[in-house]
């Protein structure tokens, strides 16, 4: 049997967050220049059609990549369900916040996260049920893509890990 292939592909994004329990400075509000790579892997290349030679079209993963990771997150907020102090600031004026937090709550139950602009000044906001620490971001994006890697690539290629570029010094990574 062969050694396996493997790709990776990298997108960068602007998001802010705390992490509520940090001891230390990350409790407070903050961003990063995320950078998050996605490794994929198959023992056999593609025999025929657009993928020929190929463990994975680089665009097909780009494509999934923007769609999981760059459209709820980039230039947003990622908030943790839990941080309920941290929410009460985003919601809109003049709506219920019980109300509203409950409507995230069901949307993060349903879908692993809640992405919305009905917020104060219309800020992205993408809830999580986690704290939105590099390794469980790595984890949901993990999660977030082995699916779609799955079917665009025929069942051929399977995703290995995800890296989450926290710092160009910090990375966290998830696979299975």
């Amino acid at each position: 049997m062969s050694a396996p292939y493997r790709i990776s592909r990298r997108i960068d994004i602007d998001a802010g967050h705390r992490i509520m329990t940090h001891g230390s400075k990350c409790r407070h509000i903050h961003g990063h220049r995320y950078g998050i790579e996605a490794v994929c892997e198959a023992r056999d290349l593609h025999h025929d059609g657009e993928q020929t030679d190929m463990v994975l079209d680089f665009g097909f993963l780009k494509e999934e990549m923007l769609r999981a990771v760059d459209e709820p997150c980039d230039h947003g907020f990622i908030a943790a369900l839990a941080d309920m102090e941290l929410l009460t600031m985003f919601a809109p004026p003049g709506r219920e916040i019980a109300e509203w937090l409950a409507a995230l709550e069901t949307k993060v139950r349903e879908n692993g996260e809640a992405v919305t602009t009905d917020t104060r000044m219309k800020t992205k906001l993408c809830v999580v049920p986690f704290q939105p620490t590099a390794e469980c971001l790595a984890r949901h994006w993990y999660v977030k893509l082995s699916g779609p890697v799955r079917e665009r690539s025929g069942g051929a290629a399977r995703l290995l890990q995800v890296r989450v570029f926290e710092t160009p010094n910090c990375a966290a990574e998830y696979g299975e």
